[in-house]
C-alpha cells in the first residue's frame, strides 16, 4: 500500500514563507493528490488537491497564498505556503483525494510571533 512522508514543516512568523514536500512510495499516476491538515484541536481538512490534468482547487481560507504542485517523476507533491497566518498552525499531510485509509505522520507547521 502506497505510504507518504511528509517534510518541510517548521515555525515561522507571520508573514512568512514554507514550502512543504511528500514523497509517494509508489507512483502517482493519474490519481489526484491533495494536501490536508489538521489544526489543535480540529478535523483534519483538505486545503489544496490538485490533478494529473485539469482544474486545481484551493480552500477558500488558502486561496492566493498556498499553491500546490507535483512531479509525478518523482513521486513528489509539493504546497508552497506564502503570508503564513497563525490560523494555518497544523499538521500538514498529504494523501490522494479522496483520501486513502493509511495516512503518514504529517509535518508540523507553526505560524507564531
Amino acid at each position: 500500500q502506497v505510504q507518504f512522508v511528509e517534510s518541510g514543516g517548521a515555525l515561522v512568523r507571520p508573514g512568512g514563507s514554507l514550502t512543504l514536500s511528500c514523497v509517494a512510495s509508489t507512483r502517482l499516476g493519474a490519481d489526484v493528490m491533495g494536501w490536508y491538515r489538521q489544526p489543535p484541536g480540529q478535523q483534519r481538512e483538505l486545503v489544496a488537491r490538485i490533478p494529473l490534468v485539469g482544474i486545481i482547487n484551493y480552500a477558500d481560507s488558502v486561496k492566493g497564498r498556498f499553491t500546490i504542485t507535483r512531479d509525478n517523476n518523482k513521486r513528489m507533491v509539493y504546497l508552497q505556503m506564502n503570508n503564513l497566518r497563525p490560523e494555518d498552525t497544523a499538521v500538514y499531510y498529504c494523501n490522494k483525494d479522496p483520501a486513502l485509509a493509511t495516512w503518514g505522520q504529517g509535518t508540523q507547521v507553526t505560524v507564531s510571533s
